[in-house]
């Protein structure tokens, strides 16, 4: 296939995944922000610093603004200047589909196409003011209906593989981002143990983890355990390792390791390494003052291998 539409088929997965992370993030936080005893900063301000925004948030709006809840879900909603936004994310991942019509499905295509006229309505705005939970869930349900129509009605060759190699590498870097922030958050507070077990079930909640981690860990939820449910947990399908794992088998789908004359070898190989040494993580190294620096680690590597995918295979 051409590079153009590797090109569009990758960003494709990319907008999609970030737009289900986003809405879920957005979801839990309202949720968190009226149960927990946080201040609204520490409530809504992770939001904004994992989307990296938050310097160019601080520079329109003010240093004190991610204390204000509104106003960051405005932002992380429909602003068009932020590119992260759910609309401005839901438009891109449109427009990528609708470069590549002939190579995805018409039932996904309907149901994108389908929830991009939706945000341009006055439906959607109305929804957002008047029922904010039922609003993300329908952006955070269209994406998932969208990515699972992808991998049950298109063939499962090239264009595909370009497609979920975008989703699972945008899914490692948003788990890892996450992760990082509220950990790094929630271990810098004193806070009482019932109120830390209420976060770390929220964390778990915004990366669709509550349930997969009370049948691996019986309802003992700990700080610890959290982190490392979501780090090295090979059989849950948004942990930093399963993703990682899935990104290479992907790759290597695309651009096999004996192919050596094939463009695509740095970024194969640089995922090789990541994932051996996602693999062979023990529990010493998930100890709280480690965790930044790992999972910065993570957040770095993805983004170099996406960009290296973009130079050596779509000629970005």
């Amino acid at each position: 296939m051409i590079s153009r539409v590797a090109d569009h088929c990758f960003w494709l997965g990319r907008y999609l995944e970030r737009v289900e992370s986003t809405a879920r993030v957005l979801y839990v936080t309202q949720t968190l922000a009226g149960d927990a005893e946080l201040s609204p900063s520490q409530c809504w301000q992770p939001v904004v610093i994992v989307s990296g925004e938050s310097e160019p948030f601080a520079a329109r709006f003010g240093p004190d603004a991610a204390g204000d809840g509104e106003a960051v879900q405005r932002y992380m909603t429909w602003d068009e200047q932020n590119l992260t936004s759910i609309r401005r994310s839901v438009s891109a991942a449109r427009e990528n589909a609708r470069s590549i019509r002939e190579v995805v499905s018409l039932e996904a295509w309907e149901a994108l196409n389908e929830l991009h006229l939706w945000m341009q309505g006055p439906r959607a705005a109305a929804e957002y003011d008047q029922e904010r939970f039922f609003f993300y869930r329908r952006v955070r349900n269209a994406m998932q209906l969208t990515i699972g129509l992808l991998r049950s009605t298109m063939l499962h060759d090239t264009p595909l593989d370009f497609i979920w190699l975008g989703v699972i590498l945008e899914r490692a870097s948003q788990t890892a981002r996450l992760l990082d922030v509220h950990h790094h958050a929630m271990t810098s507070i004193e806070l009482h143990r019932v109120v830390q077990a209420s976060l770390w079930l929220s964390i778990l909640r915004a990366c669709s983890g509550f349930e997969p981690f009370m049948k691996r860990h019986q309802g003992r939820v700990t700080r610890d355990a959290v982190a490392a449910f979501l780090i090295t947990e090979p059989q849950f399908p948004r942990s930093v390792r399963y993703c990682v794992h899935q990104g290479y088998l992907t790759l290597s789908s695309i651009r096999p390791p004996s192919a050596r004359e094939l463009p695509g070898g740095m970024a194969l190989e640089r995922l090789h390494v990541l994932d051996t040494w996602m693999a062979e993580l023990q529990q010493p190294a998930l100890e709280a003052g480690s965790i930044h620096e790992l999972l910065t680690h993570v957040v770095d590597e993805t983004a170099g291998i996406c960009s290296d995918i973009g130079r050596e295979l779509l000629g970005s």
